[in-house]
């Protein structure tokens, strides 16, 4: 489904459910307009309000950074953030390399 069809099969569902306005919002989707009623552009207004992208982990804690991955780690600055960045940097803090070999 285009982006197109998918606004379109919105305002198709949404608009039906409210009176006629007079006021409207005009968008294009590649030159291609669609039009909104005032409820409608609302709505949709709403709905990406409500929208929660799965890709959004919140900011890294050392850069403010918005791109963390799975595993937390900045694509920005490459610190870990979180309660697991903050782990990582109190153990490499700690870590003092390995044994000395005994031979």
């Amino acid at each position: 489904m285009t982006l197109y069809d998918a606004l379109l099969a919105f305002v198709e569902r949404v608009g039906p459910l409210y009176p006629p306005s007079d006021l409207s919002v005009e968008i294009r989707v590649d030159g291609v307009p669609v039009v909104l009623s005032a409820p409608v552009a609302r709505a949709l207004v709403e709905a990406m309000r409500a929208y929660h992208d799965p890709n959004d982990r919140g900011s890294c804690d050392h850069c403010g950074g918005r791109r963390l991955d799975n595993n937390f780690l900045c694509a920005d600055c490459g610190q870990p953030s979180g309660v697991f960045g903050q782990l990582v940097r109190e153990r490499a803090a700690r870590y003092a390399g390995p044994p000395p070999e005994l031979g």
